[in-house]
């Protein structure tokens, strides 16, 4: 896997969008800092992060994250957590299994390294087979068989 020269972190991709101020940026951000690992293999100047909240501290409070990778679909997560706490990290964890799961959809299957290795075959030629077959050994007979 070839390196991101300007890997994506939440820190840089990171924008607060209704609801948040950006004073609630950083703290965001701490929360999010688990995604960074899954944000690495992309590059910083085409990812996107975006959260938002519709009716904050309300009851029905709504939390989005949406993603936003050059090459991908969109991704949009949301929650519906009472605790805002415990909705940011609903929607960081969501996103990064989501992540996860578009990323193995777009691997190949079989590992290619297996593919890489040429499988022994074998050395017999099918209609050989027969004539390999090695003969009872007489000593091993029974009496019956004999």
């Amino acid at each position: 896997m070839s390196a991101v020269a300007n890997p994506a972190t939440v820190a840089e991709c990171l924008r607060v969008g209704a609801g948040f101020s950006q004073g609630d940026r950083n703290w965001i951000a701490e929360q999010f800092v688990t995604l960074d690992a899954r944000l690495a293999s992309f590059h910083a100047d085409a990812t996107e992060l975006e959260v938002s909240v519709k009716d904050r501290e309300v009851r029905g409070q709504k939390v989005t994250l949406e993603c936003w990778i050059a090459g991908r679909q969109k991704i949009v997560t949301t929650s519906a957590e009472e605790d805002l706490h415990a909705a940011l990290n609903d929607v960081r964890d969501d996103l990064r299994r989501r992540l996860n799961d578009a990323k193995t959809r777009q691997e190949p299957r079989h590992n290619k390294h297996l593919r890489d290795i040429p499988q022994p075959q074998s050395e017999l030629n099918p209609a050989d087979d027969e004539e390999q077959i090695p003969a009872a050994d007489p000593s091993r007979a029974d009496a019956e068989t004999v």
